[in-house]
């Protein structure tokens, strides 16, 4: 689908696209979509847009996805505006919207410190993208639901983005927002008749049971899910670390910090976080508000430490760190915490061996035997690290475009999201949110993907017309 503003006919845009530089975004989860959105506000002056995705409509990927009304995002809406210099227009969008209003009770100020489900945010979104589209007549954007297996540089800067839909003429710049891998959580149950006689048997006794693979939002959103939808069997949450997402304050947690210097080592600042933590919780404020403050250090202190100490904080660190950084609001924490104490839901650290028929093998923490947990269907909600032989970043790695970053969990970026090799920015290639996760820590949240993206957008217009500035 093609189209210019929503005011002109689909006629002429090919012939006039081609004097217009041509942008590329692959992939229309939130990255994508918002990557759109700040080149629309930031770029002024006329330019092509082509979204590619193989999905036939918008997603809205890990953010945005299965918005059902259960599911609730784990920001604040302070945190959310998709507007640059004004964060209070998520709030202002939904003192407008009728319905919701009548419906929530609003805060004081507004609804600056709700949660709201994902499917109020994705409403949001897609509204803010077609006014920016509407806005703008001169720009031209085409939907191609294609597959892109490659990206080759030709003529220079060009580069020639490799479908398996009809071919694509070049493109001045190209903006990966592929986001990162995902298990399939929506897996459906072994087929009772492909199950040997002994289990069937022992089912028709048996409680219900679920395994569900993971420890953070995705675990406990289908756990509650599951629960919502009426499910009373037993279930076991399988984590190789066991830490599952801390809690929200009830009220505002303002960003504080201490002002002493902090200490270079990894482990002299684990030691200074913990100590500012516990001395908020002294002073009768909280640990969240430490958190909150420590992410504004967070990008300084993570390019300041060596390769082997990002590796340390990878392997022993990170799962604990993402517990207290990605935090579930205070009511859906209260119900994570009764399932666990009425034991309605089992907590099991440990090792996946492998999936069974049955359930699957696992080697519970701290042993070296291996135990067979039988279930009725297994759940992989785990968050995996982008697959960096997939057949598009392949053929970027291998072109001498993109390198994996220090830890592998993507591709070595800088803050504006510009591929970085060896020190240097290949100039047109961008890749926005959690492709970056390895280089800017925290890139896979909102607020810092919005701020990303109009980073980025700005610098593209830049190289475009060095002499006119981004508004």
């Amino acid at each position: 689908m093609t189209v210019q503003g929503f005011f002109s006919a689909k006629a002429n845009t090919a012939s006039r696209a081609y004097a217009m530089p041509r942008i590329a975004v692959i992939g229309r989860g939130f990255s994508g979509m918002m990557m759109a959105i700040a080149l629309m506000k930031t770029v002024r002056f006329p330019f092509y847009l082509q979204l590619f995705d193989p999905n036939s409509t918008v997603s809205g990927g890990q953010a945005l996805a299965s918005g059902r009304s259960s599911e609730i995002l784990n920001s604040r809406v302070r945190d959310l505006s998709v507007s640059a210099g004004d964060p209070d227009d998520f709030n202002q969008w939904l003192s407008g919207n009728a319905p919701f209003r009548s419906a929530v009770p609003a805060a004081i100020p507004g609804f600056l410190q709700i949660f709201v489900p994902k499917s109020i945010f994705s409403d949001y979104v897609y509204q803010r993208f077609s006014e920016a589209f509407a806005s703008r007549r001169d720009v031209t954007v085409q939907v191609s639901s294609q597959m892109v297996f490659g990206l080759r540089r030709i003529r220079g800067e060009r580069f020639m983005v490799e479908s398996d839909g009809a071919a694509n003429a070049p493109f001045d710049m190209v903006v990966l927002a592929t986001g990162y891998g995902v298990t399939d959580q929506d897996e459906p149950a072994s087929d009772l008749a492909s199950i040997p006689t002994t289990v069937r048997a022992r089912r028709l006794v048996s409680r219900p049971h679920t395994i569900l693979l993971g420890s953070g939002l995705r675990v406990v959103d289908r756990l509650l899910q599951m629960r919502d939808n009426g499910y009373m069997g037993q279930i076991t949450i399988v984590s190789r670390r066991g830490f599952l997402p801390q809690s929200h304050t009830r009220n505002n947690a303002d960003p504080v910090f201490p002002a002493d210097e902090m200490p270079d080592q990894l482990s002299g600042i684990v030691r200074f976080i913990r100590s500012a933590c516990q001395a908020a919780e002294a002073d009768g404020q909280n640990w969240q508000s430490i958190m909150n403050g420590f992410r504004r250090h967070a990008r300084s202190l993570w390019r300041s430490l060596p390769a082997s100490q990002k590796q340390q904080f990878n392997r022993h660190l990170r799962a604990l760190y993402d517990s207290h950084r990605n935090r579930l609001p205070e009511a859906l924490h209260v119900r994570l915490m009764q399932e666990l104490a009425e034991g309605n839901t089992l907590l099991r650290r440990g090792h996946l061996i492998r999936r069974t028929p049955t359930g699957l093998v696992l080697r519970p923490a701290g042993r070296q035997d291996i135990e067979q947990l039988y279930a009725d269907d297994v759940i992989d909600c785990r968050c995996q690290a982008p697959n960096l032989n997939a057949p598009l970043l392949r053929s970027l790695i291998d072109a001498g475009l993109a390198v994996p970053d220090e830890l592998g969990l993507g591709l070595a970026v800088e803050a504006t999201g510009a591929l970085e090799v060896n020190g240097h920015t290949t100039g047109a290639l961008f890749a926005i949110g959690p492709l970056g996760l390895g280089s800017l820590p925290d890139i896979d949240l909102v607020p810092e993907i919005v701020t990303q993206a109009y980073a980025a957008a700005e610098s593209m217009a830049e190289r475009f017309h060095p002499q006119c500035k981004a508004v």
